[in-house]
């Protein structure tokens, strides 16, 4: 079969995004497969918003027998056969209008360009054969704001063999963008209440770099700067696999994620237990409180508490970690099943 993978992407912001279709290439060539990927640039700015939609719907792919469509706006692409693999909305026009994160004002001009954002957005959906998307979460938003009906299917990593459990060190690792709403802060924040000696690893590239620095000084002021690993950059994959490898647990504390995130899904294959908060969306669908995770406030003190925990009760640590990978089989997080659902 001829499949064509359509999405967006940011010009030189990688992140899972572009791993979900990326890594569905190599699945489908696998399985004997024609691939194509099909990406367009997009920016969230409102002042282009239509012209970059404008540029999706004048694609022709009718040499495909589907096209798979991933980020918006790509699922304005026409085609006969268009199956959505959804992994979020744009934002700002969306769950996040009412939010410290919109970033322009919420005035007639703009809410004008969220309506006419939304009404594009559902009659394109509509078109659909059929809608997936990445988590509950989203789903829950695509019935709330579109009225769409989609099914749930979670995105595997590559390679999955490669992560694996070693040992458990004194380190508790966060491996994703460094971005204000996947909020570093907190668990830096957070490490000056811990009674234990417990030590956090922070991992990868930042779009902000002051945000880069207000985590230093944070840490700094903080009186914690000698137990906080800050690599800003993109580490390779041999570096993660290491880390997750020794690690004592993995955080992932975003504020409302799209979706359980790929530093949810590796830790647990590394069989190593994840701390995540009440807040954080998509990570609560594989997170179960003291069973493969901890569940915690948003708040440092609380965070400090079950930092603690992980630290001083290795032995209930190791346990969430071997119940975190034998949920990913509770839930059918493998390309064996992607494939199926996507090509039914």
């Amino acid at each position: 079969m001829k499949i064509a993978l359509c999405s967006s992407f940011v010009p030189f912001v990688n992140g899972g995004y572009r791993n979900i279709v990326e890594w569905l290439e190599l699945a489908l060539q696998g399985a004997g497969h024609e691939v194509e990927r099909v990406y367009l640039p997009e920016v969230d700015a409102p002042e282009l918003l239509f012209k970059q939609m404008a540029a999706f719907r004048f694609v022709d792919l009718a040499a495909a027998d589907r096209i798979i469509c991933f980020r918006p706006q790509s699922h304005l692409i026409r085609h006969p056969h268009k199956i959505i693999w959804f992994i979020h909305h744009l934002r700002p026009f969306y769950d996040l209008w009412d939010s410290e994160y919109r970033g322009f004002p919420a005035d007639s001009a703009h809410r004008g360009i969220r309506d006419a954002l939304r009404t594009a957005d559902t009659a394109a959906l509509h078109e659909a054969k059929k809608v997936f998307s990445n988590s509950q979460v989203v789903s829950d938003r695509l019935r709330r704001y579109n009225d769409i009906d989609s099914e749930p299917l979670y995105p595997p990593v590559l390679g999955a063999e490669r992560f694996h459990h070693r040992t458990m060190n004194d380190e508790i690792v966060c491996i994703c963008r460094i971005e204000h709403h996947k909020r570093q802060h907190l668990l830096i924040e957070s490490l000056k209440y811990c009674r234990t000696p417990v030590r956090l690893r922070l991992c990868g590239a930042a779009s902000d770099s002051d945000y880069v620095g207000a985590l230093a000084r944070t840490a700094e002021e903080a009186g914690v700067a000698d137990r906080v690993a800050l690599d800003h950059r993109w580490i390779s994959q041999e570096e993660k696999i290491d880390h997750l490898a020794d690690c004592l647990a993995a955080a992932y504390v975003p504020v409302d994620e799209d979706s359980y995130g790929y530093p949810t899904l590796e830790a647990a294959h590394a069989a190593k237990p994840i701390l995540t908060t009440t807040d954080s969306g998509g990570p609560l669908e594989f997170v179960l409180n003291d069973i493969n995770g901890l569940i915690t406030e948003p708040q440092p003190e609380a965070v400090a508490l079950a930092m603690d925990r992980l630290y001083t009760d290795k032995e209930a640590s190791r346990r969430m970690g071997l119940n975190a990978n034998a949920r990913i089989g509770e839930l059918k997080i493998d390309w064996a099943h992607v494939l199926q659902r996507l090509l039914a």
